[in-house]
């Protein structure tokens, strides 16, 4: 988990200055607009407007997703401050996302409230997951553990999906890329006389180049072509019988099967390497859920959702494995809210985990029971926030973590805020059960975690900046000395095993601005980031010291452009340094007709080779073209 390289030396990006001045010029246009606050839920798990959230959360809206040129759900998220990506190659590709520095075992990811992820894994697996059924994202950075328990170590990710109102309509799109790749959607939504529904389905596909670079350090490198295939259906009903109450039920699923090189030494084989066979992962997910929500009185608010989500994964070349994860999930949540500016949050939450995987002894499950209180108060220009959370959990045993926020507007539409918290990360099944891996006697790790912010909005611009600081002790790591009492005194083991095995801080700050001149819309992020290994005084791998992100959108009427630089700097992984890259994606459409518009996009423009990991290459320059349509209202 970490490296022997040096401390990284000062970011030399080429685009700092540039954002920076940008930022600079947003703060220094501040006025006295007021401005409508987005409302958001993760950050106390009932709707509240951002300015009332002490934590520091982004909404990224169908808006912005519309506008991106983000080719997946994860390159979506990279262009946040405080997140970082990781990819075994290109889309559809196995990614890691960080928030922070917190590795993706150390974020908790919903899709409409539902807990998704593997539990033999220990994460989500984000290119699973299409843009196409996503109306907007919240991403809470920092402690999340006394909102949503175990693992919200760096942050939460809670994806909200496409929900239909008014009259019904029709939408639909499709475009062809370079490396034979292409996309297509078709959705049906609507909501008249109590009901509102939503059907969505969507396809996209790319033959891609080789995932691994050749002279790779394990020898996995195969020339061939190693595309996916990604299917993904949305099912969206409601019915609101009176006023206030509304039930639904909802059934999201996703395909991908995505071809990746890796080698086999089997017996047939002489036992000798052999990375020619046609290694695929095929992963599945299924979440369904049905969910009530009711205002019973003015100030009393009760909403239930039971859901069922599974993660199915079949991966390998002649020979395969497949790992499963289910999880049953109950929550009921209350919300009373005594007088103006008051809230009080109570909720109960169960969770049954159950894996199975075929080099385990037998399946492995879980049960997890949790009480939840939170409470958000305002008085006058101050925001008060606590939250506390007690899991019992028939594996790790019982776990209670808090958090404190505080907030105060200095001058309109400006607030300074600062909260703390501790968080914990459970052990995942591999960890735990892997048969020469896993040690069941693992601790959980533990975080505790302090942030001071500001925060500034008005009707075209918006600015905000934290800085933060993130101790984890027990960080389980692998454990490369087999000798008791290291690790269990069984031959298995003769390799060694999962281990508490060091602590880790990471620190560092986030600057994010955007401002609107007319047609012309500008953002741009700065991450700088110190992740340590406090043991061995090395920098964690994969996480780079800074990384930038600056886009402008003009938008014409019939006619709009779009462009987005991103700048990642060097990381280590594996006693290398990978070196530091720029990306810049351009886009264009025109609306010919009132509902329908040309899309295209040149992504990477300038046709950048670099290493997303260790070995692995991104895709070269991508041109895409393609046309859709947006019925709503017919």
């Amino acid at each position: 988990m970490s490296s022997s390289l040096s401390a990284p030396r000062a970011p030399r990006a080429a685009i700092s200055p540039l954002c920076l001045c940008l930022l600079a010029a947003i703060a220094s246009s501040a006025s006295a607009q007021t401005t409508l606050q987005p409302i958001v839920v993760s950050g106390s798990r009932e709707p509240q407007p951002l300015e009332r959230v002490t934590a520091d959360v982004v909404v990224i809206d169908a808006e912005r997703i519309r506008a991106s040129t983000a080719d997946s759900v994860e390159d979506l998220l990279r262009r946040e401050a405080g997140l970082q990506l990781g990819r075994n190659g290109g889309p559809g590709k196995s990614s890691s996302t960080l928030i922070r520095g917190a590795a993706s075992n150390s974020v908790v990811v919903l899709i409409d409230g539902v807990r998704i992820g593997s539990a033999t894994l220990g994460q989500a697996q984000f290119e699973g997951i299409s843009l196409a059924q996503i109306d907007r994202i919240e991403v809470l950075r920092g402690p999340g553990s006394s909102l949503y328990g175990a693992d919200a170590v760096g942050g939460v990710v809670q994806i909200f999906t496409k929900r239909g109102k008014g009259a019904p309509s029709i939408s639909a799109n499709a475009a062809v890329g370079s490396y034979r790749s292409y996309e297509a959607g078709l959705g049906f939504s609507g909501g008249q006389r109590g009901f509102d529904y939503t059907v969505s389905l969507a396809r996209d596909s790319s033959r891609g180049v080789s995932a691994l670079k050749p002279g790779d350090q394990f020898g996995n490198y195969n020339p061939d072509r190693d595309g996916y295939q990604r299917d993904s259906a949305l099912f969206k009903f409601g019915y609101t019988p009176i006023e206030g109450h509304r039930i639904g039920l909802s059934l999201n699923q996703s395909r991908l099967d995505s071809q990746y090189d890796a080698s086999e030494f089997l017996a047939s084989n002489g036992f000798n390497q052999d990375a020619t066979p046609d290694f695929r992962g095929k992963l599945k997910n299924d979440v369904v859920s049905l969910d009530y929500r009711g205002v019973i009185t003015p100030a009393w608010t009760t909403s239930a959702q039971i859901a069922h989500s599974n993660d199915d994964l079949l991966s390998g070349g002649t020979v395969k494995s497949r790992y499963r994860t289910k999880r049953d999930q109950l929550t009921w949540q209350n919300a009373w809210t005594p007088a103006a500016g008051q809230q009080l949050v109570f909720a109960f939450e169960h969770l049954l985990e159950k894996a199975q995987g075929e080099d385990y002894v037998a399946d492995v499950k879980r049960n997890n029971n949790a009480l939840v209180l939170g409470y958000t108060g305002q008085f006058g220009a101050h925001v008060l926030q606590a939250d506390v959370r007690h899991d019992d959990n028939s594996v790790y045993g019982n776990n209670t973590t808090g958090r404190l926020g505080w907030s105060m507007e200095v001058a309109k539409n400006t607030r300074v805020r600062a909260l703390a918290g501790n968080t914990f990360r459970a052990p995942s099944f591999n960890e735990l059960y892997y048969p020469g891996y896993g040690v069941e006697s693992l601790n959980a790790e533990r975080g505790r975690s302090v942030e001071i912010g500001l925060n500034w909005r008005d009707a075209g611009s918006e600015l905000a900046a934290t800085v933060y600081r993130n101790r984890v002790r027990d960080l389980i790591a692998y454990e490369s000395d087999p000798t008791p009492p290291n690790c269990p005194a069984d031959p298995a083991y003769s390799f060694g095993c999962a281990r508490n095995i060091g602590n880790a801080r990471m620190q560092g700050a986030t600057l994010s601005g955007s401002h609107r001149f007319g047609n012309l819309r500008i953002a741009a992020t700065l991450d700088a980031l110190d992740a340590q290994d406090t043991d061995a005084k090395t920098r964690l791998i994969r996480r780079a010291a800074h990384q930038e992100s600056l886009s402008a959108e003009y938008d014409m009427g019939a006619w709009s452009f779009g462009a987005a630089l991103l700048a990642v700097g060097e990381r280590p992984e594996g006693n290398k340094r990978l070196g530091s890259y720029e990306t810049l994606d351009l886009r264009a459409r025109w609306r010919f007709a009132p509902q329908w518009q040309l899309e295209a996009r040149l992504l990477n423009v300038t046709g950048r080779d670099y290493e997303p990991t260790r070995d692995y290459r991104a895709l070269g320059r991508q041109a895409w073209v393609g046309v859709r349509f947006d019925g709503r209202g017919l």
